[in-house]
């Protein structure tokens, strides 16, 4: 074990051992200077000159040599001497979650009851709750993107905000999904995420080409595209001030979920396609995200590492005795 324990010895910071050598030199060189009687050797004896000195025994005491000393085990300490590994607690990077609402005129219709754009305010909620240390951010979109919350862990701030967040508060209608990831990315990238998770709840999107754009862009840096259909297939109509939409002919319109559009754009993004019904699937996805072996070092908060543990400090006692002796009156 000693042996092992010497082949491992080492110092964390060995810059430090640089200031002995030049320390040393001056300490020796004022030593010797101290040493000397200077001119009045050549006019004094010896036994005379040490008799004047102010000495209790008569001795020349120099303060040099014991300030040396102390000055290497100082260096010594501050380089700090290691030779053996301890368990230390990993740095915890939280996770990323960029939540992209849609919030076009077609999610108000009501196939999901009460609405859709209130089952995906629940499913907001079961995310959030189920957040823990994960860092949120929440974005909206209809004719152009909105962040409502930059990327936070504090989650009780994005619920509070919920509420409000229907399509009539959108200064544009429309269905453009692209503009709310660039957001995304342009978030995920000031807070360094490397492995960021972006949640779209929307029944579909317009603008197909550049979101597929948009989602290879996010892929591209290091996050995940996950899409949650918020909506049904056989569709609702889509309500309006007068009523519902209605076409050229009169006909109401109904929305229909894009099903296909959110597959492509999570399968291009990297990430895979949820009902709003999977919620619990989806929020055990981003779980099990985070205890992935990749994000193992980064999340868990019981992760350990083993460190190299600076002894230095076995040098304080030896060191505290010679400053020690250095103020005591009289010792030099």
């Amino acid at each position: 074990m000693a042996l092992k324990s010497l082949a491992a010895f080492h110092f964390l910071y060995p810059g430090w051992l640089l200031a002995i050598p030049p320390l040393l030199a001056f300490a020796l060189w004022r030593h010797w200077k101290s040493r000397r009687a200077g001119r009045w050797g050549e006019i004094l004896e010896t036994d005379l000159l040490d008799a004047l000195r102010l000495d209790e025994d008569g001795r020349h005491r120099s303060p040099w040599v014991t300030l040396a000393l102390a000055w290497t085990l100082a260096a010594l300490a501050l380089a700090g001497p290691a030779w053996r590994r301890v368990p230390s607690a990993a740095y915890r990077e939280p996770a990323d979650w960029v939540v992209v609402l849609d919030l076009s005129p077609s999610m108000n219709a009501a196939d999901l009851p009460p609405n859709r754009v209130t089952r995906a305010h629940y499913l907001i909620e079961d995310l959030l709750r189920a957040a823990r240390d994960a860092r949120v951010a929440l974005i909206v979109f209809s004719g152009d993107a909105h962040t409502v919350v930059p990327l936070t862990d504090d989650v009780a701030t994005i619920q509070s905000l919920l509420d409000p967040l229907v399509p009539s508060i959108m200064p544009q209608p429309g269905h453009a999904l692209a503009p709310a990831l660039d957001q995304a990315a342009s978030l995920l990238r000031q807070a360094g995420s490397r492995d960021g998770h972006v949640i779209v709840l929307a029944d579909g999107f317009d603008d197909p080409a550049q979101a597929f754009a948009a989602a290879e862009r996010l892929r591209a840096l290091g996050a995940t595209v996950d899409a949650v259909g918020v909506g049904t297939v056989a569709g609702a109509p889509e309500p309006d001030g007068d009523g519902f939409v209605r076409d050229t002919a009169g006909r109401i319109v109904l929305s229909k979920l894009r099903v296909d559009r959110l597959q492509q754009l999570a399968t291009t993004g990297g990430g895979r396609y949820w009902s709003v019904g999977a919620a619990q699937g989806l929020i055990d996805h981003l779980d099990a995200a985070r205890r992935s072996p990749l994000a193992q070092a980064r999340i868990d908060p019981g992760a350990r590492v083993a460190a190299w543990r600076n002894e230095g400090y076995w040098l304080l006692l030896p060191l505290l005795l010679v400053a020690a002796t250095l103020a005591r009156r009289g010792w030099l």
